[in-house]
């Protein structure tokens, strides 16, 4: 590799390493690794293996159609995943999170029977999300063709936008990740205020509840 690398994070070089050791099929392993462990960033394996690309290690097809293939394998694993659980127990589990209620669980998987096939189609496009939307794919038991050509879809789409940058931007790839994680930021700060609001709206609720239930009393 050329001084492009030179000051690699740790993840960096391991997805270095990877690329050197098997290539474009490193590159798609590393992606599907990042699907199952989303700390792994996307937005820095691809525009790096854009660039590994740009230095002829593996052609643009090549590294465009093992990363797409990464992305759905690592889907794939979550459908599963989603799927091995089911709707009875994801209720379960949702019942024994404090302040959530089954009927939380209920709501969602209703939603996502309504709206699934826009959600794994544009998941893959949101940090975060692109990795988690398989596994209400699985609970609902989506077609698995239809899973799989909306993911391979979505995740082209990703991947070939930043596989790209990173291809045209040669040493500078690493100036995709920057402007990637204001994106990221966004889409985490919104979930945490959304989360915020969640929590406020149910904590209001249940001491409502709670007043009504002892006023009722007292009468």
């Amino acid at each position: 590799m050329t001084n492009g690398t030179d000051g690699l994070s740790a993840v960096s070089q391991w997805a270095v390493n990877l690329m050197e050791a098997l290539g474009a099929l490193g590159a798609g392993l590393a992606v599907a690794l990042e699907n199952l462990f989303p700390p792994l960033p996307s937005e820095l394996i691809l525009p790096l293996a854009g660039f590994t690309a740009s230095q002829g290690s593996f052609t643009l097809p090549q590294v465009l159609a093992w990363t797409t293939t990464g992305s759905v394998l690592g889907a794939l694993v979550l459908y599963g995943l989603g799927a091995w659980l089911g709707a009875d127990r994801i209720r379960k589990l949702v019942g024994a999170v404090p302040l959530m209620n089954v009927s939380d669980a209920d709501k969602t998987i209703e939603w996502f029977n309504r709206h699934g096939a826009k959600s794994v189609f544009f998941g893959r496009m949101i940090p975060v999300f692109r990795s988690f939307i398989s596994i209400p794919a699985g609970v609902t038991r989506m077609p698995l063709p239809k899973f799989i050509l909306l993911t391979t879809a979505g995740s082209f789409i990703w991947n070939a936008v930043f596989v790209y940058l990173g291809f045209i931007l040669g040493e500078n790839w690493s100036l995709v990740e920057q402007y990637a994680g204001f994106f990221q930021y966004l889409v985490i700060g919104s979930v945490v205020i959304a989360v915020s609001v969640f929590v406020t709206r149910r904590v209001r609720s249940i001491r409502s509840a709670r007043s009504a239930a002892s006023a009722s009393i007292t009468e």
